[in-house]
């Protein structure tokens, strides 16, 4: 296996599988490569110090004020890499009842599909109310590595359960850690993050679990930019979420780009790891 390749893991332990996040489903790219390290970001200057007022006073979720996401939409994603189409990746969501529903495909093409095959499925359900995440369902395919994977977060107890099988060697397992009293996940945290008010040069910090230690995330808005994407042009709102402790810390850098209006729609989502930069744009918006 090469570490050329975005969709090859490196030295992953099985409740790190590759997403490709949140993030966005960028955000779990970081999950690729615990040892990745990044040499420099994006030729913009120093993020200034937080708006008075603007961030975050401590690392919780809380519940925003407006929703920013329409349900019933499924936003369809090409990823680049190195000048290649390497994969698509997809993201919905839907209401269910009391919660919303969340749902993630990623899949590599072309030539990054020849060196590794990656065939990811993804469901989530959090709280319509306060955006705690109930649990995320994960079926990964990567390569010869098939995984089941539950994550139920059981606020009662503080507790993430964790409980994975491996389908190819049968194997299993279950792990509990420790929460705080409300967390949201690597796919439902698009939304999230996409809910809060952005303000410009303000910091929002919240807590991230994928099973594992939670993660503390902190997510700068750096700036207002013009993007094009094949599905069109859009003014944005560039967001760089990154985990300021847990086991993503230091893997990487994740920049998404929402579009600068009351829809939040992430139209550009990029990691930078040791191996390049990957980069998600939008390719169209199914609205059935």
């Amino acid at each position: 296996m090469s570490p050329g390749n975005p969709f090859i893991p490196v030295n992953r332990t099985l409740s790190q599988p590759a997403l490709f996040v949140l993030a966005a489903v960028l955000l779990t790219a970081l999950l690729l490569s615990p040892s990745a390290s990044v040499a420099q970001k994006p030729a913009t200057p120093p993020a200034p110090a937080p708006a008075p007022g603007a961030a975050a006073s401590s690392s919780r979720i809380q519940a925003p004020t407006a929703r920013h996401f329409t349900s019933g939409e499924t936003y369809i994603y090409e990823a680049e890499w190195r000048l290649w189409k390497a994969g698509i990746a997809t993201l919905r969501i839907e209401d269910a009842g009391s919660e919303h529903r969340v749902l993630a495909t990623a899949d590599s093409i072309g030539p990054a599909a020849l060196l590794y095959t990656v065939r990811d499925r993804f469901e989530a359900f959090f709280d319509r109310k306060t955006f705690c995440s109930r649990n995320i369902t994960k079926r990964t395919e990567e390569g010869f590595r098939k995984l089941r994977t539950s994550i139920r977060f059981d606020y009662a107890r503080r507790k993430s359960v964790l409980e994975e099988t491996n389908l190819r060697s049968k194997k299993s397992k279950k792990v509990e850690n420790d929460i705080p009293e409300c967390v949201t996940d690597v796919v439902s945290g698009i939304y999230y993050l996409g809910s809060l008010p952005l303000a410009p040069d303000a910091t929002y910090r919240f807590p991230l679990s994928d099973g594992g230690r939670t993660t503390e995330v902190e997510a700068h808005v750096e700036a207002r930019e013009e993007v094009k994407t094949p599905a069109g042009m859009f003014q944005t709102i560039r967001v760089q979420p990154r985990a300021t402790s847990g086991v993503l810390k230091d893997r990487g850098q994740v920049w998404i780009w929402y579009s600068d209006d009351a829809a939040r729609i992430p139209v550009q989502m990029r990691a930078r790891m040791f191996w390049g930069t990957l980069t998600f744009r939008l390719l169209r918006i199914d609205r059935k």
